[in-house]
């Protein structure tokens, strides 16, 4: 299995609002993207996150899996929205669970 770990950072403009949408429409994906086998997204608390204000995490059956999440349409719209709203900075993590 793959584990993807994502954290965002936004702009001062980016509202509370947007970020629940955020989350709202990254919940959706295991429902829309094939080899998807657990998803989480939320808020940071943590004083020790860098600026970084949600986090993602996405479970993937294997290696293919991670590479058809990348430009499939779903996950695009997402990241177009991310941009739309004021993403300044990711930071992604993408391991083999053993």
């Amino acid at each position: 299995m793959i584990e993807h770990i994502v954290g965002f950072k936004f702009n001062e403009n980016t509202t509370s609002e947007q970020k629940a949408e955020i989350i709202k429409r990254a919940k959706t994906l295991k429902d829309d993207i094939p080899g998807i086998v657990s998803l989480a997204v939320g808020t940071n608390f943590s004083e020790r996150s860098k600026g970084f204000e949600l986090g993602l995490t996405v479970r993937f059956e294997n290696r293919e899996a991670l590479e058809v999440y990348g430009p499939h349409p779903k996950h695009q719209e997402l990241v177009s929205y991310l941009k739309e709203v004021g993403l300044t900075d990711i930071l992604v993590l993408d391991f083999e669970i053993e």
